[in-house]
């Protein structure tokens, strides 16, 4: 019973901890007007506390668990601005962005948009914490596991990758692994070995990689 005090004191200080964190995750994906009383990420966050205080434990790392989301979320929208144009002769859709739980197929953030051109479709997707990307670090690690799914090691601008092309379909994938945190996903159908390569060169994998 002595511990009670000591304990309470510990989880007052992480919840204050987590509170700072957000916090600061908040100013590098918001315009510094962002910040006010009507927050939701940062009142979720301190309702929480108080519920926590009130000892509703269940309310308050419900409150905790939504404000993660949130603050996921925010980072996806602001991540969309690395997927790149469309290149010449192309026509770009407008990006997209998911952000999922860890309770929700392992979680991770997700940014794509897709590119036409005539019958030529391709789609580019960036993954972030999934566990799509440990299946693609394995096959990237080696010749004999890419090739299993006929696919070919490359490397695209320093990047481990896996090209997949079927000259009859003319379709194809392209999977980059970058700083071993994210997967860049091409997919491409009705276009040349060349376009579905275009596209995989036209990432900034190195603004990626500060994210």
């Amino acid at each position: 019973m002595h511990n009670a005090p000591r304990r309470t004191h510990m989880l007052h200080t992480w919840l204050s901890s987590c509170l700072a964190l957000c916090a600061g995750g908040l100013f590098l994906f918001t315009a510094p007007a962002a910040f006010s009383a009507e927050d939701t990420v940062l009142s979720t966050i301190k309702e929480a506390m108080k519920q926590y205080e009130k000892g509703d434990y269940t309310a308050a790392a419900s409150n905790l668990n939504y404000a993660s989301q949130l603050v996921l979320q925010k980072k996806s929208e602001q991540m969309k601005t690395l997927l790149p144009d469309a290149p010449p002769g192309w026509k770009a859709e407008e990006a997209s962005s998911q952000a999922l739980g860890s309770e929700v197929l392992g979680g991770g953030l997700t940014i794509s948009r897709s590119y036409t051109k005539g019958e030529a479709r391709v789609h580019l997707e960036v993954m972030a914490d999934s566990p799509v990307l440990q299946s693609v670090l394995m096959m990237t690690s080696s010749s004999v596991f890419a090739g299993a799914g006929g696919g070919k090691l490359e490397t695209v601008k320093g990047n481990k990758a896996i090209v997949k092309y079927d000259h009859e379909d003319q379709g194809g994938e392209i999977y980059v692994v970058v700083d071993s945190r994210f997967v860049v996903v091409i997919k491409g159908r009705n276009v040349s070995r060349e376009e579905l390569v275009l596209f995989a060169d036209i990432m900034d994998y190195e603004k990626l990689a500060k994210n």
